[in-house]
């Protein structure tokens, strides 16, 4: 598939395992919104369960959530590094990396050891992303972001791109918006990419609640809620008790904390 890319690499370095499975790229923004935090999240991980290995580039944002959702989907994830092999840039994703490799995922790159990580590297290497992958799926982006390079490689090398459609005032979805425009296929659920490119839906276990506040908050993230401060206002809990509940529920695996207290269901 690398062969098909323009111009492919001269060699491919491999830390882990390939998954022979379909690899599906998930890519967008390194400052996604609570929306794009939560339909990335959705989407790696019911492709992953669905069978899919879910490729990205192990930056922060949207990248490093797809990765952690194939994870706790108990499926495989590889990472696409601009840089050696011997180093992890950000510095902060040396533990996802290493959960990468225990789960059966691989760190990919074409540069050699040592090589550090430069910015036009980053470019670069958005097209082993695209290469290796069967389709590249775009949650949310700026205009001009480095995720529609790789949307563009993916056209380039008859990859099929998707898109998810979003709020047309925010500048984070006119990215995935333009795509769409321009003949991507939009993903309007998880669903539509799970049957778009082949895969099967596993069945869903569904999570129970604890107690009526527990349920009360899996409501709410259900019809779209996910920041603290709406989870909040709309429970009508008192932001102590809230976050006792919340705690609870992230411990016995209810839900997940994506970061700056966004939630969403595991």
């Amino acid at each position: 598939m690398l062969r098909e890319i323009d111009p492919p690499p001269k060699s491919i370095n491999v830390l882990g395992t390939l998954p022979k499975n379909t690899m599906i790229a998930i890519v967008g923004s390194r400052r996604p919104t609570s929306y794009g935090e939560k339909v990335t999240y959705q989407i790696a991980s019911e492709l992953a369960a669905a069978g899919a290995t879910i490729v990205s580039g192990l930056a922060i944002g949207v990248d490093s959530i797809a990765h952690r959702a194939a994870l706790d989907a108990r499926g495989t994830t590889v990472a696409v590094l601009a840089h050696g092999l011997d180093r992890i840039y950000p510095p902060r994703h040396r533990g996802l990396a290493q959960e990468i490799l225990a789960g059966g995922g691989a760190l990919v790159s074409e540069y050699d050891i040592g090589t550090p990580p430069l910015k036009h590297q980053f470019v670069e290497r958005n097209r082993i992303i695209a290469g290796l992958s069967a389709a590249v799926i775009v949650t949310e982006a700026a205009e001009k972001s480095g995720s529609l390079i790789t949307a563009n490689y993916a056209l380039q090398a008859n990859r099929t791109v998707m898109a998810v459609p979003g709020n047309i005032t925010s500048q984070y979805s006119a990215g995935p918006n333009n795509l769409i425009r321009n003949g991507a296929t939009p993903i309007t659920s998880s669903a539509d990419a799970i049957v778009t490119l082949g895969f099967h839906a596993r069945e869903a276990v569904p999570v129970s609640a604890q107690s009526a506040e527990e349920a009360l908050i899996l409501k709410l993230l259900a019809d779209g809620a996910s920041s603290s401060e709406e989870l909040i206002t709309k429970s009508r809990l008192t932001a102590a008790s809230f976050a006792n509940i919340i705690s609870l529920m992230e411990i016995t695996g209810k839900v997940r904390n994506l970061g700056a207290g966004n939630w969403v269901v595991r």
